[in-house]
């Protein structure tokens, strides 16, 4: 890709309690994205000339793997924004999605969160840790409205994560309902549930197996290329997508198209966020 100066890539050199495979997802999605043409056919543009990519220096969380390791990240987003730029930050663990969610909730209160995701990360904690990446997105409940939280391919939870969603008024499109009906129907649903400005959070798990094998939790019936790419397309076309993040890759040797799935989706979601 080209680099200059509009949008931000953010890439944490390791994530709050990340296994080593997640670590190691954001330094092979840049690699991949050596690799990805830089015209998009669909959109017939080239983003990165039009509108400008930089990739930050990755952040050093060090020793921390804790609520401070949240808050150096989200310190990165907020001076980020404050200089105008668009965010893309590359995980890791899920766990990092809360720092740049909170940094851009500051600056969008009526902000949403879209989350392409296999599980619905609502528990309270999981092996004794909040801040687990099976949690994260009951800690952004904490901050943000739970009705302004749309999942889209869930497939995967546990009962206290469906009581969560049933009381709390998460909008929740599971991977069952995807395959029961037309793909504007479910589309549909989650844009309803949109706000103006949207947050995107992509766990790379919400993909198939078939075509994200790469990650430590991979769930049968997931999202397809086409499914995923629309879905985005549309959000882009109807509603401001603000940030996101792309995280839980984990890159496994002599298996490199997932990582390239990875990076061009990344690009093409930059592409949907900035319409002509």
């Amino acid at each position: 890709m080209g680099w200059t100066h509009a949008t931000a890539v953010l890439t944490p050199r390791a994530s709050p309690s990340s296994p080593g495979g997640t670590a190691r997802g954001p330094s092979a999605i840049l690699r991949a994205s050596h690799y990805v043409e830089f015209y998009d056919e669909e959109l017939d543009r080239e983003l990165c000339f039009e509108a400008g990519i930089v990739t930050v220096p990755p952040v050093a969380f060090g020793r921390r793997v804790n609520r401070s390791a949240l808050e150096l990240l989200e310190r990165m987003v907020d001076r980020l924004l404050e200089h105008r730029k668009w965010v893309i930050t590359l995980g890791g663990e899920h766990t990092i999605s809360f720092a740049p969610i909170a940094a851009h909730l500051r600056q969008y209160p009526a902000l949403s969160v879209l989350q392409v995701d296999a599980h619905s990360d609502l528990r309270d904690s999981y092996q004794g840790n909040p801040f687990s990446h099976a949690s994260i997105m009951a800690r952004v409940c904490e901050i943000l409205d739970p009705a302004r939280l749309v999942q889209v391919g869930i497939r995967a939870q546990s009962s206290e994560e469906a009581l969560f969603i049933r009381e709390r008024g998460v909008r929740t499109t599971y991977a069952h309902q995807i395959r029961a009906t037309d793909s504007a129907t479910w589309q549909d649903q989650a844009l309803a549930g949109l706000s103006d400005e949207v947050y995107i959070s992509i766990d790379v798990d919400g993909l198939d197996p078939s075509i994200m094998p790469s990650t430590g939790t991979p769930e049968p019936n997931g999202l397809l290329w086409a499914e995923i790419v629309s879905l985005l397309r549309r959000v882009g076309e109807r509603k401001r997508i603000v940030g996101c993040d792309l995280v839980e890759l984990a890159p496994v040797r002599g298996v490199i198209h997932p990582d390239l799935t990875a990076a061009k989706l990344a690009y093409k979601l930059m592409n949907f966020a900035f319409p002509r």
